[in-house]
């Protein structure tokens, strides 16, 4: 999990640079489609998932609405890796707060009994698997996320 924004959202708004100056932005959250609960965002600080329930200037129950909301400048998100990596990669998405990246949750398959299950089932999360497992189509690898850390500079004032 990812928290970014687009560029143009960060020169305006500002950069966060620690958790507690989300407070002062325009936040997305996902609300659940069934309870219709507002998700936490879960983030890592020193070490330990935390959960933050943010105050939302955007809520919905669709995560591409919730990526289209962050890509037009409008809000703040914590976006899946698999929904956000080539949009990082564009530059039309920067990700922020990299230090409490979450790994929150993943991509699963379900399935039904493996004792009695039909070879085109097996055939296809064999494929699923090949094409989805350290796929870098869909995850940001450490080593592009430290380019990003030095990219934050220009909009935080670093030096």
């Amino acid at each position: 999990m990812l928290v970014c924004a687009t560029p143009d959202y960060l020169e305006a708004y500002g950069t966060p640079s620690t958790l507690d100056d989300l407070a002062a932005h325009r936040c997305s959250v996902f609300r659940h489609p069934v309870t219709g609960k507002v998700a936490p965002w879960y983030l890592s600080f020193d070490g330990k998932r935390e959960h933050r329930q943010m105050s939302p200037a955007f809520a919905t129950n669709d995560t591409e609405l919730e990526v289209q909301a962050v890509l037009a400048g409008q809000v703040i998100g914590q976006l899946a890796s698999f929904s956000a990596a080539s949009h990082v990669r564009a530059g039309r998405l920067v990700p922020v707060l990299l230090q409490h990246m979450s790994a929150h949750i993943g991509l699963h398959l379900y399935y039904g009994n493996r004792t009695a299950q039909p070879k085109r089932v097996r055939a296809f999360l064999d494929l699923a698997f090949a094409r989805l497992h350290d796929c870098n189509d869909y995850v940001l690898a450490d080593k592009e996320l430290a380019r990003f850390k030095s990219r934050l500079k220009r909009f935080t004032g670093a030096s």
